[in-house]
């Protein structure tokens, strides 16, 4: 589904300035419609053996990346080659949600990230996801303040963590 609205004379359906959720955000420009196609995730497509070497992007703060998790053997790194889907913050209540797109040919190293529309999206919101952050290790209470939400969704969990169960 595409919208019917036309994009603003600069050919811009979105852009990246200051966010009151987290640093910089990605905003609507123009109305986007529920399932539209909004960007592609993308940015240097690495081994996570790499991303490991590589991380942190800043030491100030660690958990701080722009690591796109796209199957068991690649991440993209935004930070070089990226665009500005890398600023789009979480949301424990989301309007978009990141899809996994398989490469045609089953080269797993073209695999790709969709960002698409959950629901119409007006102009001048802020775009978000749910990070869906997975970590194998117990959630304390200091672990969840590293990874805290500042979404502020009546929804919010406090956290960018997945639950462990459920």
């Amino acid at each position: 589904m595409t919208s019917s609205i036309s994009a603003p004379a600069s050919g811009k359906r979105i852009e990246v300035r200051r966010s009151g959720v987290h640093g910089k955000g990605v905003f609507a420009l123009v109305p986007i419609a529920k399932g539209e196609i909004i960007i592609e995730y993308i940015g240097e497509v690495i081994s996570w053996k790499k991303a490991l070497k590589r991380h942190p992007h800043d030491p100030k703060d660690p958990n701080h990346t722009f690591y796109f998790h796209v199957n068991e053997d690649k991440v993209i790194d935004a930070l070089h080659g990226g665009n500005s889907s890398r600023w789009i913050n979480h949301s424990c209540d989301p309007n978009c949600d990141s899809e996994h797109v398989d490469a045609v040919d089953g080269d797993k190293s073209k695999d790709r990230i969709e960002i698409k529309a959950l629901r119409d999206i007006k102009a001048g919101e802020e775009l978000s996801y749910n990070y869906g952050i997975r970590l194998g290790e117990r959630h304390t209470p200091k672990l969840k303040k590293l990874w805290a939400c500042l979404c502020g969704s009546p929804k919010c969990t406090g956290t960018m963590l997945q639950p462990k169960r459920g």
